[in-house]
């Protein structure tokens, strides 16, 4: 039986394939998709300093707003490398989620997240 976590991380990663697909289909270089798909991870750097920071600092580039609203300034602006970034982005919080890595609590440890809560 499917439970709702379980549903969430499979949810997640057939997101994470279908940006992969839509990233190709713009002809982007498949090489720059992985080097930048791990970009957001310096997020993490705001824990050397405490758990309250690098929470913040993390859930920043963990949410889904900014890479959405890069896409909005792709459509504005009509610059092809806001959409690629923001595509990227996406697929990274995506792949994240969907292998149980969400957004993090202040005053809890790194690994305990609001996928974990679900």
């Amino acid at each position: 039986m499917m439970t709702n976590k379980k549903i969430v991380h499979v949810e997640y990663a057939i997101a994470f394939a279908f940006l992969i697909f839509i990233y190709m289909s713009f002809d982007f270089p498949i090489w720059l998709f992985f080097v930048l798909l791990f970009v957001p991870d310096l997020t993490m750097l705001g824990y050397a300093m405490n758990k309250k920071v690098g929470a913040i600092v993390y859930n920043l580039g963990h949410t889904f707003i900014f890479p959405l609203l890069l896409a909005l300034g792709h459509l504005y602006f009509k610059n092809e490398y806001l959409l690629l970034v923001s595509i990227i982005w996406i697929a990274h919080i995506c792949m994240d989620r969907a292998i149980g890595a969400g957004l993090k609590y202040q005053d809890s440890s790194f690994t305990n997240t609001h996928i974990q809560r679900l």
